[in-house]
């Protein structure tokens, strides 16, 4: 009965089964795991900084990585250049960033976000930095990017604005060393408004981490309906054989299906009767009428 199991199409069947399976299990798994670790990664960014962590030297905590980012950092130095980040929002209202450039004792220089002010970047409303050698504590913060979330990236900013914060679109515009870093004043002083420190990227429950715990449903998916599928086979192939052989299919699949289970081809069929054997096809002489005959 099972015999149809070992047939060359058959095998091919299983092999697919086989390798298919396996697969989807692996790719659903992985895909679970990348969701975990972003729910894991927003856990630990959402949390709050231990009180007795206490800020820390700036170069001490550099690279910034998702340990890193948030920290309070210090750092010494003088307040050089001031620009103005425009097209910030805050707490749902339209303001600008007051960014100031600040060069280190070790030589470098960082961008220190030293508040927000509501309304459109105005270099007369932005107060000035303080003079002389001041040391300055903020929540370190790793460069923006284009892509970045809220920053103007289309370019075409008047002089003494910048887009995005970073080293990549400050290296043209002063003549420092730059830390792949910026700071944001979270006690900041002249009426401005303490800019939050941001997430580090990929920690959220964005779209992406929905996105791969749709793929693990997806794969999942795909194992069970191969299994599905290979049962409908297997189910069909065994009930075309029981037919067969309870004779409730027409000889000609019959033998068929009997050749597939016990490797027999199938016998010949009957000739269909000829027109001189059927009934009443008998030939009989033709009686011919004879004429009438005239009278006499």
């Amino acid at each position: 009965m099972h015999r149809f199991l070992l047939t060359p199409r058959w095998w091919g069947i299983n092999v697919f089964v086989a390798l298919a399976v396996p697969v989807c299990l692996f790719m659903g798994t992985w895909q679970l795991g990348r969701f975990e670790d972003r729910v894991d990664t927003h856990r630990e960014a959402s949390e709050a900084r231990p009180a007795e962590e206490a800020a820390a030297p700036l170069d001490s905590l550099l690279p910034v990585d998702k340990k890193t980012s948030g920290r309070l950092a210090t750092v010494s130095g003088q307040y050089a250049d001031q620009l103005l980040v425009p097209e910030r929002r805050l707490d749902g209202k339209a303001g600008f960033y007051v960014l100031t450039l600040l060069k280190t004792d070790s030589g470098k220089t960082v961008p220190v976000v030293r508040g927000w002010l509501p309304g459109t970047a105005d270099p007369g409303r932005a107060p000035a930095a303080p003079g002389g050698r001041v040391e300055v504590t903020g929540a370190l913060q790793a460069s923006e990017t284009s892509t970045s979330k809220g920053v103007h990236s289309q370019g075409g900013l008047p002089a003494g604005q910048l887009g995005v914060i970073g080293a990549a679109s400050l290296v043209n515009l002063v003549p420092y060393e730059l830390y792949d870093a910026w700071l944001t004043v979270q006690t900041p002083a002249d009426g401005l408004t303490p800019v939050p420190a941001k997430a580090p990227s990929n920690t959220g429950l964005d779209l992406k981490a929905f996105q791969n715990l749709g793929y693990t449903g997806e794969w999942f998916v795909f194992a069970a309906f191969v299994l599905f599928m290979w049962f409908r086979l297997y189910r069909r192939e065994v009930e075309s054989l029981r037919d067969a052989e309870a004779g409730l299919l027409p000889e000609a699949d019959a033998a068929a299906g009997a050749g597939v289970a016990d490797g027999e081809a199938p016998a010949a069929a009957s000739a269909a009767p000829g027109p001189e054997s059927a009934p009443g096809s008998e030939s009989e002489e033709p009686v011919r009428a004879s004429a009438p005959r005239r009278p006499e």
